[in-house]
């Protein structure tokens, strides 16, 4: 197994057909496996997967007992999967999977699993209001933490199973990655990918429940950072 595509998703029955539709489209040349972890649905998710899955055995279905949160379904995904190579994206159609071969070109090319492939949507194709939010909560998070990355939010990462588990695991951590990647040794490489309108289901995020958690959450990575060693050896 080359690659685990870790997918997160909460009620995106009316887009989560046609996301893995286009995964298997477009990777033709990654042993891939899909990994949708659903975080306690309240539409027809659940249903919709286990329909696909009848006919992909290239899917895999990991169901939530509660809601715990974007983050933790995206480490629930990363603990289960079989391959030590991951790729996340987002369940709502927005991140196109066609960059995913650019990107695992690239993860591999390194050589070296300390090594975070973060997408970068520099044509976002979002409302003006969250556009220009991000952008500003973009530039604030990058001079506070230096990150190294323009795009934190962007769902679509490629990084090493091992080294993506050793970092912290909190709620909402997955707007930190590259800080964490950071903190502890690793190193973030951006890549321009592209980024799509929602055509299907409705955005889980809005300005409320995203500004003032990001405010706490911004702080609270800051206290990890200053906390964290890089840590040199060698055995002789």
């Amino acid at each position: 197994m080359d690659l685990s595509i870790i997918i997160p998703v909460f009620n995106e029955s009316q887009s989560i057909g046609t996301l893995i539709n286009e995964i298997n489209q477009s990777i033709t040349d990654i042993n891939y496996e899909i990994v949708v972890v659903d975080d306690k649905s309240s539409d027809e998710t659940v249903k919709v997967l286990k329909k696909i899955k009848s006919t992909n055995s290239k899917l895999r279905i990991i169901m939530h007992d509660e809601n715990y949160g974007q983050s933790f379904a995206v480490r629930s995904g990363v603990r289960n999967a079989k391959s030590s190579l991951i790729a996340t994206l987002d369940g709502d159609g927005q991140n196109n999977p066609a960059d995913i071969p650019k990107l695992y070109a690239s993860l591999i090319s390194n050589k070296n699993n300390n090594v975070l492939i973060a997408g970068y949507r520099a044509k976002r194709k979002d409302s003006w209001l969250k556009k220009m939010s991000s952008k500003y909560a973009n530039r604030i998070r990058s001079k506070i933490l230096k990150d190294e990355t323009p795009d934190t939010g962007c769902g679509l990462k490629l990084f090493s199973k091992d080294f993506f588990l050793d970092l912290p695991s909190f709620n909402h951590m997955h707007r930190y990655i590259p800080a964490l990647y950071v903190a502890r040794g690793g190193k973030v490489i951006s890549i321009e990918v592209n980024h799509r309108h929602r055509e299907q289901g409705k955005s889980k995020y809005g300005f409320h429940n995203r500004f003032w958690v990001g405010i706490s959450d911004l702080f609270g990575v800051r206290w990890l950072q200053r906390r964290s060693k890089k840590i040199i050896f060698e055995e002789v």
